[in-house]
């Protein structure tokens, strides 16, 4: 069983699955009693980190899905280079849904309901396809196991793919509740949805989770840095002045 959180890690992971004859099935698909192996990622952090792991596993011949927060300080889905993103990704074969920050509505279930029906149809503009499946991000405890839809679509926490079937999580980039292999509903042949987030698996050499965020944190300034000279005169004629002075110290 691979250890280190790595693309080559990623990859060698799915292909094990694959080994024990699991079959990489979409929700509506997914029946419990079955070596059926449900792939979701939360794109908490990053859009740009879900692409590779993408293309990983249409290599593989997996499909998976890709939920994407709308309301969120991490990323623009509706910038141009996140909409591309996107739609390669759903390209690939794999399904976009909406990651649902219910954290921002707590205790007020039609709240809750309204801002997924507008997210769901907000996202499926972005796409250009429809929103079948919702996640949620920092769910309460009342979301989980939630039998009913949530504007009138599946959630990844209905019974049938949270507790009816394994479960198992990546969160904080580490596999804190054992490893997706050793799941009993996998040494029971059973089906488990299998939750990871490509942020820490979108490298070549193994880092801690807090490395992996500092390194992205790093990238997302130099983002930032070329918007604001694009956007900007002023510090676009400040950059390049410090620039070429440091190209002729060197």
């Amino acid at each position: 069983m691979p250890a280190d959180f790595t693309r080559a890690g990623y990859s060698a992971l799915l292909e094990a699955f694959l080994a024990r004859g699991y079959a990489a099935v979409g929700y509506s698909d997914a029946e419990p009693s079955l070596r059926h192996l449900i792939v979701r990622h939360d794109l908490d952090m990053s859009i740009d980190a879900a692409l590779p792991i993408a293309e990983i596993e249409a290599g593989l011949g997996v499909a998976s899905s890709y939920f994407v927060l709308l309301r969120t300080d991490m990323y623009n889905p509706w910038a141009e280079p996140s909409r591309r993103a996107l739609r390669r990704i759903a390209a690939l074969g794999h399904e976009i849904g909406l990651h649902l920050d219910s954290s921002l509505y707590p205790d007020n279930s039609d709240a809750l309901e309204q801002a997924a029906s507008a997210e769901c149809e907000a996202l499926e503009k972005i796409v250009e396809a429809a929103v079948k499946t919702v996640s949620f991000h920092r769910p309460a405890p009342g979301l989980l196991g939630r039998e009913a839809p949530i504007a009138g679509r599946q959630h990844a926490y209905q019974p049938r793919f949270f507790s009816d079937m394994g479960y198992c999580s990546d969160s904080r980039g580490a596999w804190h509740h054992g490893q997706p292999l050793d799941h009993q509903a996998v040494t029971e042949g059973r089906a488990l949805q299998l939750l990871t987030h490509p942020i820490w698996w979108n490298r070549e050499a193994p880092l801690d989770p807090v490395e992996t965020l500092d390194r992205f944190r790093v990238e997302r300034d130099k983002v930032l840095e070329a918007a604001l000279a694009d956007n900007c005169e002023p510090y676009r004629a400040a950059r390049s002045n410090i620039d070429s002075s440091n190209q002729t110290k060197r």
